[in-house]
């Protein structure tokens, strides 16, 4: 086997963690797999020359494409949430991408989306992958410090801060999931154990198919109007919406709508649908929990 051989078969070992690195960083299957194929195609023009770690080397070059793609990405016009990004999704295939968004966890995907391209690859390489500091920190080409500190905003970003206290926080949180498996199950005597009997139902009027009122009332209205929309609810989940638990409509981790739920007495009391891209920037998005390390 020469040398080049010896390189590929290395690299093929590896594919898959810098691929799942990749897609972390990018929140795309096809941008993923370009950043992995640069990164070979950079590991053949050096031949290896000089490299001692290379899974330490890989690491690091296939995170710093990321960071290029990511400045690239914001550098440009922003693609408001709730729309589509032509280039991100064209080459991206529908069922791989739904794999592996799940497998991530599309609220994380959401919330990732919201860090700037330092933060997001301190945070994916730091929390996600375990990989030291000082690395991260010349990735990022920032101290030591402050790569520390890029790492820790994104981690309260991804977290979020809970507005309420724990045992409110995991009662309500309780309500909304139940209520997100009744949506998504079609239920209608489940949802209407789960709604207040003064219950209301907002919604900007772009979530609404025509002729659907922005505006239910009543427990029978809003179940009912829930049972209409159900296929959007299996796109849905769990996030913290300003502290609160709450729902995001994500198919594939791209944001579509937040359900901002209000729960009183162990019922939903009122959920309203937002889409509008002003609205949503606004808002202050966190994953329910932080996925553990990754090796």
């Amino acid at each position: 086997m020469d040398r080049y051989d010896e390189l590929a078969a290395e690299f093929e070992a590896r594919r898959e963690r810098l691929r799942a690195i990749a897609y972390r960083m990018l929140g795309s299957a096809g941008d993923a797999e370009d950043a992995v194929q640069e990164t070979w195609l950079r590991l053949g023009r050096t031949g290896g020359d000089g490299v001692e770690n290379l899974g330490a080397w890989l690491t690091t070059v296939v995170s710093r494409i990321c960071l290029d793609m990511l400045r690239a990405r914001a550098a440009q016009r922003e693609v408001p949430w709730g729309e589509d990004d032509p280039e991100r999704a064209a080459g991206d295939g529908p069922e791989e991408e739904a794999v592996l968004a799940e497998s991530v966890g599309l609220a994380l995907l959401v919330v990732l989306d919201t860090l700037s391209p330092a933060e997001r690859v301190a945070f994916v390489l730091h929390d996600l992958f375990a990989v030291p500091f000082d690395s991260v920190a010349a990735i990022t080409g920032r101290s030591l410090p402050a790569a520390k500190k890029l790492a820790s905003r994104a981690r309260h970003k991804v977290r979020g801060t809970p507005a309420l206290p724990p045992a409110e926080q995991e009662r309500d949180r309780r309500v909304v999931e139940a209520f997100l498996a009744a949506a998504r199950g079609g239920d209608l005597g489940a949802l209407l154990g789960l709604l207040a009997p003064d219950v209301v139902r907002r919604a900007d009027p772009a979530t609404l198919p025509p002729g659907v009122a922005a505006e239910l009332r009543g427990a029978r209205a809003v179940a009912e109007g829930t049972v209409l929309l159900r296929e959007r609810a299996r796109s849905a989940v769990p996030a913290l919406i300003d502290g609160r638990p709450g729902l995001l409509v994500a198919p594939l981790g791209r944001l579509r709508y937040v359900l901002r739920v209000t729960v009183a007495d162990g019922r939903v009391a009122a959920y309203e649908v937002i889409a509008d891209p002003e609205r949503l920037r606004g808002l202050d998005l966190a994953a329910p929990q932080t996925p553990p390390a990754a090796a």
